[in-house]
This record gives structure tokens, sequence and C-alpha cells, in this order.
């Protein structure tokens, strides 16, 4: 039986698990021998090209605040797997992942179930939360929805679908339409899903709830979300509340988050205005306009077109005058040249990172794109970091993770 974390990483990044194989019949299979624990958790199910992992970590930390126990699955991580999986903020632990994703890999290599990376990752998380007892988790789809590895809850206590853009096309299809319909795959019946009435595909996210019949709640309005002397903020009935995730996109993430917040309240869940003010102040959620500013850098998972817009925007708030440096990656399944078209300046200086993925683009292709770009390699990074601007790393967060520990370590 495999036992260490090393051996367990080693497993689950071979090429015969570290891929995608859309489809609910094998972790399906594994739950059943499990016992099926993700029926047996109250969940919140959340979906969305853009903005899911903020969406989820935020609610996952107003539900800690307010006293319940709180399972949070999101992916991909940064440094570590263990940071996937975690209970009211906290890692599980090596010793544990290795118990759980060992006896996973085990009983499907025992019953002929040839388990995918992703899936024998959500079979962990559902057991370990249930094994765990925790109040309420909540679950972040790994790809699309309909056919997600997550999407194997039957009665999910609610449904979020965050902002959709035109990502993973060649799964998930051409349009808003047809990507909001694999997201709204994550609907049951009679259960109450959110998003936004302005979200692109919203009709089609519509017309899957009325197939449901389960109720649409649109997102909480009259949110503002203010920075004034280097203090974040949000403007949430009158009150103000101290929220340290930068990026003007996450207005749109705090609505939906407030709008489960009320909905959680009128269903029974004691929340309070306290616990929402605490859990706003306290959150934290790496790499997505996350600012060091002793460094002066920000590092944000800029990964398609409208991820990169929202970043440009952002930057041109929040940092308008300075020079910008950039070190940038990407994957070969990415729109990386309309990316390149939104987020750099004809004054920027930038550097590209072939960092280790077999999926990465390579520098040579990369500068048939961007001519002006210099090469980028980790002995570089002090060095560049040393230079006067802001220093902003971004791309692909597979090559963020590479350099995520250096860059945060004071």
């Amino acid at each position: 039986m495999i036992s260490t974390y090393q051996d367990i990483t080693k497993i689950l990044t071979s090429q015969g698990k570290f891929c995608i194989k859309p489809g609910l019949e094998r972790v399906g299979a594994v739950l059943d021998l499990l016992g099926n624990p993700q029926d047996k958790t109250a969940i919140i199910h959340v979906a969305g090209t853009n903005g899911k992992g903020s969406v989820s970590s935020v609610l996952a930390n107003i539900l800690k605040c307010a006293g319940y126990k709180t399972g949070l699955y999101t992916s991909p991580h940064l440094t570590e797997y263990t940071e996937r999986i975690k209970i009211n903020n906290i890692d599980i632990s090596k010793n544990d992942f290795s118990k759980y994703i060992s006896g996973i890999c085990s009983l499907a290599d025992k019953n002929h179930i040839d388990l995918t990376e992703f899936e024998i990752l959500t079979a962990a998380a559902y057991k370990y939360f249930y094994d765990n007892k925790v109040d309420i988790a909540v679950i972040e789809t790994g790809l699309g929805g309909r056919f997600d590895a997550t999407n194997v809850i039957k009665n999910p206590v609610l449904s979020i679908i965050t902002s959709i853009s035109l990502d993973h096309t060649d799964r998930l299809g051409n349009t808003y339409d047809e990507i909001a319909y694999e997201k709204s795959g994550i609907i049951k019946p009679n259960t109450p899903v959110i998003t936004a009435k302005y979200n692109n595909g919203f009709n089609v996210i519509k017309s899957e709830a009325f197939k449901k019949h389960s109720k649409l709640i649109y997102e909480q309005s009259g949110i503002k979300l203010l920075f004034e002397n280097g203090r974040n903020y949000t403007l949430y009935n009158e009150k103000e509340y101290e929220f340290p995730l930068l990026g003007l996109y996450q207005k749109k993430n705090l609505e939906l988050v407030l709008s489960a917040v009320n909905y959680l309240k009128e269903t029974g869940y004691k929340i309070y205005e306290c616990d929402i003010e605490k859990g706003l102040k306290t959150v934290k959620w790496g790499a997505r306009l996350e600012y060091i500013p002793d460094k002066n850098i920000i590092i944000d998972g800029a990964h398609n077109p409208d991820a990169a817009l929202e970043l440009k925007k952002s930057l041109d708030y929040y940092f308008k005058n300075q020079k910008r440096i950039f070190i940038y990656s990407t994957l070969n399944t990415k729109d990386y040249k309309k990316i390149s078209e939104i987020l750099f300046n004809k004054n920027d200086e930038i550097y590209f990172f072939e960092f280790n993925h077999k999926n990465a683009v390579s520098f040579n292709e990369y500068k048939k794109i961007v001519p002006n770009i210099k090469p980028f390699n980790k002995e570089k990074l002090n060095e560049i970091l040393d230079k006067d601007g802001l220093k902003i790393i971004t791309g692909s967060l597979y090559m963020i993770g590479e350099l995520y520990v250096k860059l945060c370590t004071k």
C-alpha cells in the first residue's frame, strides 16, 4: 500500500492519472463503495468560469465564523495538494491526505475502476468531510459542471453559478450559451440556484432552473467595493466591511456570496452580522489579485481573456501610474494571443516563463505573438523583483505555483 505523501503525489501526477475524462460513472462507482458520503453531507455546489474559487472561499469563511464546521474543496493548488481540502481553513494533513488517497486508489484498483487525479481527489474530499462530521461543505467544480467529478451530489443545499466566460472551449463549447449549459448541469431538482442577472448565458441558466423546478435567485444588489487610502472595503446595507481581496471583479463575487448568506439565513442557518463582518475581514485567497506591499508585487492567475480584462481594469484602478513589469506564462489550451492583446501596454516590460508543464507554451512560440518579450528563469527572480515598478506575476496558476513560496517569503 502506498503510504508516503511523496509516493501519493507521484501517483496523482502520473501519465495515467493526470488527465481529464469527463463522466460521473467512475467516481460514482467508488463513492458507492464508500457508502456515498457526499449524500450524507450538507453541500453548497459552486460552478463558473471565473470567480468560483473566490466565492467558495469567502462563503466558507463566513460559515466558519458563524460557528459551522465547514469543509472547502477547491482546485488547483498552488504549492501542495493538501491546499485543496480544508476544514475551517486548515489544510488536510499530509498524513491524512496520504491515507485517504491511498485507500481510494486501493479500492479503485481492487474493483477495476480507472480513476483520474481529480476523481481520486474528489472522492477523498467527500469521504474526509463525512468522516470529520462537517456541518456543511462548499464544493468548487473542477471543469464545467454537468460531467465534473464533483457533480455526483444528489441534493445540495444550494447551487451557485459564477461568471461565465469563454474558456476550455475544446471541452465545454464555443459560445457562452454552450458553456452556461454545461455549468448549469450542477442545478438539481427543487434546489435553489444563485447567479447574476447579467451573467453571460443567463437565459440558459434560467431555462435549466425552470426545467428542474429550481428557484432562481438573483445576486444581491446594492453592494459597493471601495479603495481609499490603501484600504479596501465594501459597503453593504449602509455599513462598511473591511475586505482584503483586491479586484474590481470581487464586487460580482460578493453579490453572489451575500445572496447565498441571505438564503441560508432564511432556511435556518444562524449567521449574524458580526459573522459576515469577521468572515469578510479575515478571508484569504492566494494568487487572485494578491498584493504584497513590501515587494510591490501582484500575483494573479488570469488565465483566460475575461480574467485578463478584469486584471487590466484592476491594475488601471489600483496602480494606474506605476511602471509595469510582467512575469507571464500560459498553456497552449488558452487563448493567449487575445489575453496578451488585452493585458499588455506598449511600454510594459514582459518576461516569459517557460515553466515545467506538458502543455506550457514555449518561449519561441510566444515570441511570435509578443516580439518584445524577454526570457525568464527562476534564477532571475530576485533581480526582477528588485526593479522599480509594479511586478505582476500572472497567467497559469501552475506557473505561479512554482514561484509562489519565493514570492510570498518575507
